[in-house]
């Protein structure tokens, strides 16, 4: 008989919701409809916890089937982002007051990642810099500014692969729940 494995949680992120008006809709209540997969909701932005995602392929079908339009959709496994967390990209502590710090998910590997550190725009005052990536996260700062958001879907084309940002706190609330979910 063959042995069932259990997949370690996921982590998924949505692009684009909830932001300005547009494609809005509450993700605690697609959390609620995904509660077999023991689905945990993380803010307004479509970030979920998948404690129990059985396969990967059929949560994201099951996921895809739930949503109210299409959209989107990146994720990585629990380890990924622990090994981030130890790695402690941001060990000089938090920024200044008009910079944040921030995890951009890929919605594929790929194989050729520019050098970095990349400024973004890359003459003038940057709005955005990558320092780092790991796997298919990206990392490093942005300046909080109108002409942000633009230099963040760069990293879209810099990467070649569509990608999702969150802010460092929301990849630690994460963090926090998936350690609470080992005890």
């Amino acid at each position: 008989m063959r042995r069932q494995t259990q997949l370690q949680a996921l982590v998924v992120f949505l692009r684009g919701i909830n932001v300005g008006g547009h494609r809005t809709f509450r993700p605690s209540e697609l959390a609620r409809k995904l509660a077999a997969h023991d689905v945990v909701n993380v803010g307004a932005a479509g970030t979920f916890v998948v404690r129990k995602p059985l396969s990967r392929a059929g949560f994201i079908a099951e996921l895809r089937r739930q949503l109210p339009f299409d959209m989107m959709v990146a994720f990585c496994n629990a380890g990924e982002l622990r090994r981030l967390e130890a790695e402690n990209p941001f060990a000089s502590g938090p920024p200044s007051k008009d910079l944040a710090q921030f995890v951009s998910i890929l919605s594929k590997a790929v194989r050729h990642k520019p050098p970095l550190p990349i400024d973004i725009p890359r003459c003038g005052e940057p709005f955005v810099r990558i320092t780092g990536s790991k796997g298919r996260l990206v990392f490093g700062t942005y300046r909080r500014h109108m002409r942000t958001i633009a230099c963040l879907g760069q990293i879209d084309e810099l990467f070649g692969a569509a990608a999702t940002t969150r802010s460092w706190s929301t990849i630690v609330s994460i963090l926090r729940i998936l350690n609470a979910t080992n005890r």
